[in-house]
């Protein structure tokens, strides 16, 4: 039996040129002896034939891995740009895509090479960001790899495995320092409020039960703002870093969209009590009034709250906020607590905050935690297994800007480090402490937890009483019991004072459908749950 090899089938033909030791059509191979090609380092690829080749080689990994896979990670993101006597480079388009094809597709990649060039070769992969330079110009990428070194992936080195490359001039003890202080950066924030930030939108907006209504309310008030639309004025409050601040900048940024005819001003209120004060100071007073009363169409002053004590400003607020109340132009302020909760501040301006649709945020629960997380590492380019995901989310429960912080300080000690994270390092690195055995939680584990949080006893909750408020309890009871414990439905009904199991069908079916509309029951849950 012999065979020929098939170069020709994706190399052009050179009569000048033989960049590979490739047998005539007259010879013949035997096929235990496939032929030893040697790239001959004078002379290199063409464009055309590293295109031809790429293809080759991705066809193959077409048929070896799933469709869904494929498209991901390599349609359009994955593309051969050298092919040397003993390695092949390939680049990719994020640093997210090489962990990943690092740690799960190297195997199908060297058995597509191996189909394709009939031998085995050392495999490297390179970030290079841009795509369009990546199929149209081979040298610009090159270059891009010799300038940028530290871009280029060892091949499928493992966090045991990898190698520190270290500044002599800067200790492991101060990289870890710059880790930290990016860390903090990101959680105390230098807010100027008057610019808006492109980068937070309504797409990158995860949404859970604890912001869903806020999240629709914005995006009604960004699709059709002002007296034309539902809500002229909106106000939204929460705990500090669970969202408020990105979704005024994604409001903003719909408008623009939308309507890019309104004049949209966006400021925090102490950038707007100092604007006021220094028109004061420079006599220009008539200016600032201008500016908000005839000028603007869209006011949104994030953290209102701060004008508290402030009665001058207050004062210039109450006459803008009527005018443009009266134009019908679209209001939006942000608090970290309602109106009604904002000490030293004057009752008519409190009443004209409340005037509006007043909504709130909570705390994510873990679903949504772990859901922010993934974008987060998306958008770093920071490849993380899922029990890491899992285990910040964990830790890490009232507060979306120390869960996006905690991604940073570990994307950056990945980068100044050069290592890939293990868990260990995970734990070191955030302060989270190894985690004591789980208690066991029972039937009686989540009725308790129930009893105590609605504050009905728990003989009542397992009563045949039929008050709304223990019919409420006895129904959420049933429906953790279920989805934390998937106890039968027979187990639960026998706890529950001896039901059958229709009730507690009933009972789950009906809190599943109250979870879509009420808001109420989506925290009463969320808040069971978290002490559980």
């Amino acid at each position: 039996m012999s065979e020929q090899f098939p170069f020709e089938h994706f190399l052009s033909n050179k009569t000048s040129m033989n960049p590979l030791n490739i047998p005539s059509k007259n010879n013949k191979i035997e096929e235990n002896n496939k032929p030893n090609i040697v790239l001959d380092q004078s002379e290199k690829f063409s464009t055309d034939e590293l295109g031809a080749i790429g293809t080759e080689i991705l066809n193959y990994l077409k048929g070896s891995i799933t469709t869904q896979k494929y498209s991901t990670y390599f349609e359009n993101t994955f593309y051969l740009v050298e092919l040397g006597s003993e390695k092949v480079t390939f680049s990719v388009t994020t640093q997210f895509i090489k962990n990943v094809i690092n740690n799960s597709y190297l195997s199908y990649i060297k058995e597509a090479i191996a189909n394709t060039l009939g031998r085995t070769y050392e495999v490297e992969i390179a970030v290079v960001s841009s795509k369009e330079s990546m199929s149209s110009n081979k040298n610009s990428i090159l270059n891009s790899l010799k300038s940028s070194p530290i871009q280029v992936a060892d091949i499928a080195k493992s966090a045991k495995e990898a190698k520190f490359s270290l500044d002599l001039n800067q200790a492991p003890e101060e990289k870890a320092k710059s880790a930290e202080s990016k860390y903090i950066d990101h959680i105390q924030p230098k807010k100027n409020g008057i610019q808006v930030d492109t980068t937070k939108t309504f797409d990158n907006f995860i949404v859970g039960p604890e912001n869903n209504m806020a999240n629709a309310t914005a995006l009604s008030v960004a699709k059709n703002p002002g007296k034309s639309g539902k809500y002229p004025s909106l106000y939204i409050h929460s705990s500090p870093g669970l969202g408020k601040t990105h979704l005024l900048h994604a409001v903003a940024n719909e408008i623009k969209s939308n309507h890019p005819h309104l004049v949209i001003c966006l400021i925090t209120a102490r950038e707007f009590l100092k604007e006021m004060i220094n028109s004061i100071r420079e006599r220009n007073i008539d200016e600032f009034q201008k500016k908000y009363l005839e000028r603007v169409d869209v006011l949104m002053i994030d953290d209102i709250h701060e004008l508290k004590n402030k009665e001058g400003t207050q004062n210039e607020f109450f006459h803008i906020f009527n005018e443009l109340h009266n134009k019908g132009k679209q209001l939006i302020f942000t608090s970290d607590k309602p109106p009604k909760d904002i000490d030293g501040i004057e009752e008519r301006v409190r009443s004209r905050l409340s005037w509006g649709l007043v909504v709130d945020i909570g705390s994510p629960n873990l679903e949504t935690r772990i859901a922010i997380l993934k974008r987060k590492a998306f958008e770093l380019d920071l490849f993380l297994q899922d029990e890491v995901y899992t285990l910040i989310a964990s830790n890490i429960t009232a507060n979306i800007r120390e869960l996006e912080g905690s991604l940073i300080k570990l994307q950056a000690y990945a980068d100044l480090m050069n290592v890939d994270l293990e868990m260990v390092q995970v734990k070191d690195l955030l302060g989270i402490e190894s985690r004591e055995e789980a208690k066991i939680i029972t039937l009686d584990t989540v009725a308790r937890a129930v009893s105590q949080h609605f504050k009905i006893p728990l003989a009542d909750i397992k009563s045949k009483a039929r008050g709304q408020h223990i019919t409420t309890a006895r129904h959420v009871g049933m429906y953790l019991s279920r989805k934390i414990l998937n106890a039968t439905q027979k187990e639960i009904g026998i706890f529950y004072g001896g039901r059958d199991h229709t009730s507690v069908i009933h009972a789950v079916n009906k809190v599943t459908g109250q979870l879509r509309t009420d808001l109420v029951l989506s925290r009463d849950l969320f808040a069971i749950e978290n002490n559980l």
